[in-house]
């Protein structure tokens, strides 16, 4: 299992980047400092709580928050630990849910272990008639009597489970991508809206809107610090994820969950599972106003062999936007390369600076004023977490619906214009009937067994439905 308080997966090359720290902490530090990071809606319940007589363990005017881990895996295991510590102590993970037992039993035995250490393992109460394996997992676990729900599952199947959360009138944390096709998207905007009008929080997993210094940085910019903006160039160099070989006994199904970064009805390719993360601060650069269309180009000339699946490792696309304004997205997949994760925003007026890994954000304006981010950093992960329980206990609720819905469209967006070499609009984009994986993905539930997995998308072939 990849270490999950580095939520970005097992990449030697892209934990070795400067400043990693600061976004992926130590779990040492990160236990040391969950409480300091939470809200201030969120410390002052608890002033309230403690003022009354409560217990740090367990506050006497909050009732116990249940919560259910969908996806077990590195992220969904760092998830559970986040939702944790939003709180001091009146949460606890109630039941766990993946297709696969050993990653479900490697996440619950990490995190007793840790919890126990810090002397919390009352927070892990995952009796086991509440661990559920199998396709079927989510509906189990959402019935099982929790108020809270972390979807941090392969992306395919986002889609069925937030809709079967919300339905059930559960909150949710919903990690990116929501989904790897347009039709996956056109039901996570259903469930959206289902959310809103049950007065259901519902959290998206871009971590970066939910950084300090970004919300700093992006605050100055949509105020005018460089003007209005009008073009973005924005970057994701990092290492190969997730290479798997196939095991004697695994069915074609089992083999592609356990392969999932490379095969693209599972993730949606890279750009949609990793670089969606730049493609989102593109989207909130440009005040989430959709681009008219967009142009790409993209290949695969690293990877080969039976892991190598069918998803790019690379990919270039030029997103334009009304008034004749760009936004250019280069991201690669590439071992023993050169890696970067920045931001570059030019506006009428000036322009903007933005290191991701370093970090440092900085603003140029008129007459070379000149402005740099010298505050505290958070932990954007911890962060939230932290806002949506504060969200639920407040009784105010949160909803990242739109603007995470248009980010993932985009990435979809880029990822088939690569595929097919077409110039695509965004009224086509919203038309695609085009859903990737097999039958039952709406449902969120197929059947193991033989699976093709799809031939390697050529452009001028491939069919942009």
């Amino acid at each position: 299992m990849s270490d999950p308080l580095h939520p970005h997966g097992a990449n030697p090359e892209h934990l070795r980047e400067p400043g990693w720290a600061v976004y992926g902490p130590s779990r040492r530090s990160l236990l040391k400092g969950a409480a300091a990071l939470a809200t201030p809606l969120a410390l002052g319940g608890l002033a309230r709580a403690q003022e009354q007589g409560a217990t740090a363990e367990q506050p006497a005017d909050l009732p116990t928050l249940k919560i259910g881990l969908i996806g077990c895996g590195g992220r969904g295991t760092g998830a559970a630990w986040q939702a944790l510590h939003a709180e001091d102590g009146s949460v606890v993970l109630w039941a766990m849910g993946d297709a696969f037992e050993d990653r479900l039993e490697g996440s619950r035995s990490y995190l007793e272990t840790a919890l126990a250490e810090e002397g919390h393992a009352a927070r892990m109460d995952v009796a086991p008639e509440r661990r559920f394996v199998g396709f079927e997992a989510f509906k189990q676990v959402i019935d099982s009597g929790v108020d809270v729900v972390l979807l941090t599952s392969v992306p395919a199947f986002r889609p069925a489970h937030l809709t079967y959360a919300v339905e059930r009138g559960v909150h949710v944390f919903c990690e990116k991508p929501m989904a790897v096709d347009v039709p996956g998207i056109h039901q996570v905007r259903a469930a959206c809206e289902v959310a809103r009008t049950k007065g259901l929080s519902l959290v998206s997993g871009f971590c970066w809107r939910y950084n300090a210094m970004h919300r700093a940085t992006f605050e100055r910019i949509h105020a005018g610090a460089i003007g209005d903006v009008q073009a973005m160039y924005t970057n994701y160099y990092t290492g190969v994820l997730g290479n798997r070989n196939r095991e004697e006994g695994w069915s074609d199904t089992e083999w592609q969950l356990r392969n999932w970064h490379h095969f693209s009805w599972l993730s949606g390719d890279h750009i949609v599972e990793q670089a969606i993360h730049s493609i989102d601060k593109q989207s909130w650069a440009f005040g989430d106003e959709p681009p008219e269309r967009a142009i790409a180009i993209g290949g695969c000339q690293t990877r080969s062999g039976p892991q190598k699946g069918n998803t790019f490792d690379h990919f270039g696309v030029v997103y334009e936007y009304s008034g004749g304004r760009r936004a250019f997205m280069l991201a690669r997949q590439w071992p023993n390369s050169y890696g970067e994760n920045n931001d570059f925003l030019y506006g009428s007026a000036g322009r903007a600076t933005i290191e991701n890994w370093t970090p440092y954000h900085e603003i140029v304006g008129p007459g070379n004023w000149r402005w740099e981010y010298e505050g505290e950093g958070n932990d954007m992960y911890q962060q939230e977490h932290d806002e949506l329980f504060a969200s639920i206990r407040a009784g105010t609720p949160m909803n990242d619906g739109d603007w995470m819905t248009t980010s993932n469209l985009l990435a979809i967006m880029g990822r088939e214009a690569a595929y097919s070499g077409r110039a695509i609009t965004w009224d086509e984009l919203l038309a695609s009937t085009k859903r990737l994986g097999p039958p039952g993905m709406e449902s969120g539930v197929i059947e193991w067994g033989d699976l093709a997995a799809g031939d390697d998308p050529e452009a001028g072939k491939y069919e942009f439905a």
